[in-house]
């Protein structure tokens, strides 16, 4: 952030009692904008995530894995077992003065220990509670634990993902990463957010109901809305697009490519570069809606052209005369992309040793200047000693 100028959420302070990904991710993100967070850990194993390697980072008797650096950086640990008496009254004693607490523990288990949200918010009327479950805090499947693959089955996103059905040896696929986590970590910091502006105004808190399978249906987006206006179910196309033609990838010369025309002027300039003008007067292919219409007849004769020239060639044939397109690059090739490294969109922190720290940054910028919390991941129990003598939260 801006030297001089406080984080946007400098003062705040959160109780991360979530492990795994959706909930420290929220975490993460309320660090990087300059929260204090504390994350409550299991004495001897900590999150989950530490151990979930290879790869790891450090030494073998203080390892932790890629996994769990990715969504914990700028956050502070400390070892507690909250299902002892003496541990919930810690924990408790934390949340008394916290402004926020992250849990995703499985719907009534926390009031086991007095950490549930009618007992805390007796305690602090200003707290907001963000619980985050599978499936949320009612229902029939409320009880259900909650997985970020199972999710994406049940929500719907695998119906759609994967290439077309009957096309030998497919079957529906999962997105490459927990999107159904990160998406809700991500819901879930706005909601805290806007929580936490309520509470300045009102003087009370409030309790979120983030569940990953309400927000799995939400970020189908069209498609969710393709169905209940259109009355259609969304099949799997594979890299194509339901609403949109051209717009799928291409195999070129030597590799692929994707092509993406989003309107008719840009279908136009596509078919002129190619020298197949006339193509885009086609009634049949003149407008999207026509071309969605006749995908199957127009799709192999752009494929012919896409195999003339390599994916490098059509770029810079392409890209120059506003035709959407892009290469696809392996996570290599990613990080060394000149807008990538231009952007700085690889990062180092230095760890509780001084080694620097290899991490991907928060995205966002204030006034230009990267929004990240300049502390590392902690180790486990990192600073548990000086939390526990009463040193617990910065000073606002």
């Amino acid at each position: 952030m801006n030297a001089g100028r406080p984080a946007p959420l400098a003062g705040v302070r959160v109780l991360d009692l979530s492990r795994v990904l959706a909930g420290p991710w929220a975490g993460q993100l309320l660090a990087d904008y300059g929260a204090d967070v504390i994350k409550v850990e299991r004495p001897g194993s900590g999150d989950d995530t530490r151990g979930w390697g290879p790869p790891w980072w450090g030494d073998p008797s203080e390892r932790m894995s890629a996994y769990y650096l990715s969504c914990n950086r700028g956050k502070r640990s400390v070892a507690v077992d909250i299902a002892s008496a003496e541990g919930a009254e810690f924990a408790r004693t934390l949340a008394r003065d916290a402004d926020v607490v992250i849990e995703n523990y499985k719907v009534g288990q926390l009031a086991k220990y007095g950490l549930d949200y009618a007992s805390l918010s007796a305690l602090n009327p200003r707290l907001v509670y963000c619980s985050i479950t599978g499936y949320g805090q009612d229902g029939p499947y409320a009880h259900a634990a909650g997985y970020d693959f199972a999710i994406q089955a049940t929500g719907g996103l695998m119906s759609i993902t994967g290439e077309k059905e009957g096309t030998p040896g497919t079957e529906p696929q999962k997105v490459g990463v927990a999107v159904a986590d990160l998406f809700t970590g991500l819901y879930a910091t706005t909601a805290i957010l806007a929580a936490l502006r309520q509470a300045e105004t009102s003087g009370r808190g409030c309790h979120i109901d983030a569940a990953l399978l309400d927000t799995q249906i939400a970020m189908l987006a069209n498609q969710a809305s393709n169905h209940l206006v259109g009355g259609i179910t969304p099949q799997r196309m594979g890299n194509a697009h339901v609403n949109i033609v051209p717009y799928q990838v291409m195999a070129t010369a030597d590799g692929h490519i994707v092509l993406a025309v989003g309107n008719d002027g840009q279908f136009q300039r596509l078919c002129q570069l190619v020298g197949e003008p006339e193509l885009a007067q086609d009634p049949r292919y003149a407008t999207n809606s026509a071309r969605i219409a006749h995908r199957d007849e127009l799709v192999p004769i752009i494929a012919t052209w896409m195999r003339t020239r390599t994916t490098q060639a059509w770029c810079d044939l392409l890209e120059p005369n506003a035709v959407p397109c892009a290469p696809i690059l392996n996570l290599p090739q990613v990080f060394a992309h000149p807008q990538v490294v231009h952007r700085g969109m690889q990062a180092q922190l230095p760890d509780a040793r001084g080694r620097a720290l290899p991490t991907v940054p928060n995205p966002m910028r204030f006034d230009g200047v990267r929004a990240m919390a300049p502390q590392a991941p902690p180790t486990l129990d990192e600073d548990g000693a000086a939390i526990r003598a009463g040193q617990g939260w910065k000073p606002r």
